[in-house]
């Protein structure tokens, strides 16, 4: 029998929603305790499906847990999992990206942690190390936080070539490696920097996250602080696609799993207003790579609606149809079962939602 997976790391702890046709969901809180969840991977990879969770306390700090039983127990080395070795003169702030890596590679699992670092486990998320070409970047000192902090927030390794990867770090920009992380490159040519004087620059975009469909890793898709932009040569150059939004300021940026070419994102008003245009919850969706756009609204509050939503608080299951998922900082966590055409409520009057990860269990 399938079960629908949906994972919604908050402000105070984890919840784990279950359903068997995406219409009826169960939702109930994991036992992690009252702590922030910035970040959940679910891997499929492995004969039992892993959860993974990065939590932060205020009187423990950062950590990241695993569970093999669908949330009900969790398990955190004795020892901290992601931790920055001495010579970096560096401290875990949170850990914000928990990214499963390739088939080919069943226990390699990423990391993206603030102060801007990249790690990697290859023991399924037990324990990290730093990947120090990142780390030893002569840009990255010249990297600004932005307002959530120096945050490495997408990792996405390239599906045909473990050699290649692509990631994002608020203020640092998009990079990119060919050498399995010996050596990196900043790849954000096109991407405005609006905050900076002068023309677009090198590195230190604001970019709030990344997206690539597998089967066309050559295109990729951004939502940045201010501008949603594509690229058709693997992050060389990037073009606008923002023209049909109401805005092009926002978070999160999901790439369909089974269409190329077809995204989805939550605009809000501005940095200044980060509230949906007009008071309304509405998702847009372009299924031609951003030459139009899609409003999809159908179920969702359309007025009076204020909160936002964050970079990784929306995302899909990858079935078909694909389930579309989204969390609110008010507390609100919708699904759409038919790619984005109607919506549901799966759960309200949570804490803040921090983070979703959703897939299908056979």
């Amino acid at each position: 029998m399938t079960t629908y997976l949906l994972a919604i790391g908050t402000r105070k702890g984890l919840f784990v929603a279950t359903s068997s046709d995406r219409r009826t969901w169960a939702v109930e809180r994991a036992p992690l305790g009252s702590i922030a969840v910035y970040a959940v991977g679910i891997d499929t990879r492995r004969a039992t499906p892993r959860l993974l969770a990065s939590s932060y306390s205020k009187h423990w700090g950062p950590s990241v847990a695993h569970s093999d039983d669908l949330g009900k127990s969790w398990h955190e080395p004795e020892h901290a999992p992601v931790r920055y070795p001495e010579w970096t003169e560096a401290a875990l702030k949170r850990v914000w990206q928990l990214q499963p890596g390739l088939a080919a590679q069943p226990e390699v699992v990423w990391a993206g942690a603030e102060p801007g670092a990249l790690f990697k486990s290859e023991d399924g998320g037990v324990s990290f190390e730093l990947v120090g070409g990142l780390w030893n970047h002569p840009q990255r000192a010249k990297w600004d936080p932005g307002n959530g902090g120096l945050c490495l927030h997408t990792v996405i390794p390239h599906p045909a070539d473990p050699q290649r990867m692509t990631v994002a770090v608020s203020t640092g920009g998009v990079y990119q490696t060919a050498d399995a992380g010996t050596s990196w490159a900043p790849a954000n040519i096109g991407i405005r920097a609006d905050f900076l004087p002068g023309d677009a620059p090198e590195f230190g975009q604001c970019v709030h996250k990344v997206a690539m469909h597998p089967s066309r890793p050559e295109q990729l898709f951004a939502q940045n602080h201010g501008g949603v932009y594509r690229s058709d040569d693997g992050g060389q150059h990037w073009v606008s696609i923002a023209d049909g939004l109401p805005s092009d300021f926002g978070f999160p940026i999901v790439a369909h799993p089974h269409r190329p070419g077809t995204v989805y994102v939550f605009p809000l008003a501005g940095d200044f207003d980060r509230r949906p245009p007009g008071e309304r919850a509405r998702v847009y969706r372009t299924d031609d790579a951003g030459s139009s756009w899609q409003e999809l609204s159908a179920g969702l509050p359309q007025e009076g609606f204020h909160p936002a939503v964050l970079r990784d608080a929306m995302c899909t299951d990858g079935g078909a149809p694909a389930g579309i998922y989204f969390g609110t900082r008010s507390g609100a966590v919708f699904a759409s079962a038919d790619e984005g055409e109607s919506w549901q409520q799966v759960g309200g009057h949570l804490p803040d939602v921090l983070s979703v990860r959703a897939a299908v269990l056979d």
